[in-house]
């Protein structure tokens, strides 16, 4: 007895020990992050509401405008130069990008802190934070306010699409890896077509998810275009030197700059969903198997 109370001991004492190096870990991150978003933003966006201002960044193309305009939304690491590099690649292609921190000044390469950054982050402050952006890019001459879409990038796509059911004013929606929505009766409420791009080897998404995901939206009667690139794994569109080597990650850009010429450039129909309070819980077994695609899996190559 006397020895199996020592190693349940020890299994205790090990189990202790690794939780608080897990959260001191997060801590030290943090303190060194210091000033992040500051190096990577390039605007300041006034709060409205009450609600604090807004970091972002912002990419416009040359000219007078009025141009389209893509809201984009980061990975659960926050706003990284791969965003950036991301929305530039966007400006050059004639759209107006704003690129916003909805961690309010949290980014990080650290696994763990990018699940507490997700976790500790409520979909209302979001959607709060994006109503600033959406209200700052109303007011700014450059936009066409009728042609405002949104996009996202894992955690991002999944907020992309929460969003747009807050919003009704957006004209499209485009959702990289994003945990899917599958009830018909919310989907209906979107203002625009939307565009999912998955990965077939993504281990954090099932496929029979996404499969649930455009039957939903085909009964919900939303435009839409579902594609899964087989053999990729979650968050295989990295970067735009990846998206120009081509491959999947060429292949899924391109795709969504024609999803957007469509839908912003050549349409002019209105937006026809509704506005609806649409905060869904947080999903940890979908974070947790995303902490291990990025740690171990398929998506580990993409650091």
């Amino acid at each position: 007895m006397k020895i199996v109370r020592r190693v349940l001991l020890g299994l205790l004492f090990v189990m202790v020990l690794a939780v608080v190096l897990l959260v001191g870990s997060v801590a030290v991150d943090y303190a060194l992050g210091a000033g992040r978003i500051d190096r990577i933003s390039n605007t300041t966006i006034p709060g409205i509401n009450g609600t604090p201002e807004v970091r972002a960044y912002v990419a416009k193309p040359e000219g007078a405008g009025p141009f389209p305009v893509v809201i984009m939304i980061h990975e659960f690491f926050g706003l990284n130069e791969s965003i950036v590099g991301k929305a530039e690649g966007l400006t050059a292609e004639g759209y107006l990008v704003v690129a916003p921190d909805t961690f309010r000044g949290s980014t990080t390469a650290w696994i763990p802190r990018a699940i507490y950054q997700v976790s500790t982050t409520k979909p209302e402050q979001v959607n709060a934070d994006l109503d600033t952006v959406y209200a700052w890019l109303e007011t700014q001459p450059t936009v066409d306010n009728s042609r405002i879409a949104i996009i996202g990038f894992c955690y991002g796509g999944r907020t992309a699409l929460a969003y747009s059911l807050h919003n009704n004013q957006l004209a499209a929606t485009v959702v990289f890896y994003g945990s899917p929505e599958t009830d018909p009766a919310v989907l209906k409420n979107l203002p625009g077509p939307v565009l999912g791009i998955f990965g077939g080897a993504d281990q954090s998404i099932p496929l029979e998810n996404v499969t649930d995901f455009e039957t939903a939206l085909t009964q919900a009667g939303v435009q839409h275009e579902i594609t899964i690139y087989p053999d990729q794994p979650h968050a295989f569109v990295q970067d735009m030197a990846g998206i120009r080597a081509g491959g999947a990650q060429g292949q899924a850009w391109a795709q969504m700059l024609n999803f957007l010429d469509v839908h912003l450039n050549q349409s002019d129909a209105g937006q026809t969903g509704h506005s609806i309070a649409y905060l869904p819980g947080f999903d940890w077994q979908y974070y947790l198997m995303l902490a291990y695609e990025h740690a171990f899996g398929p998506a580990s190559h993409m650091h």
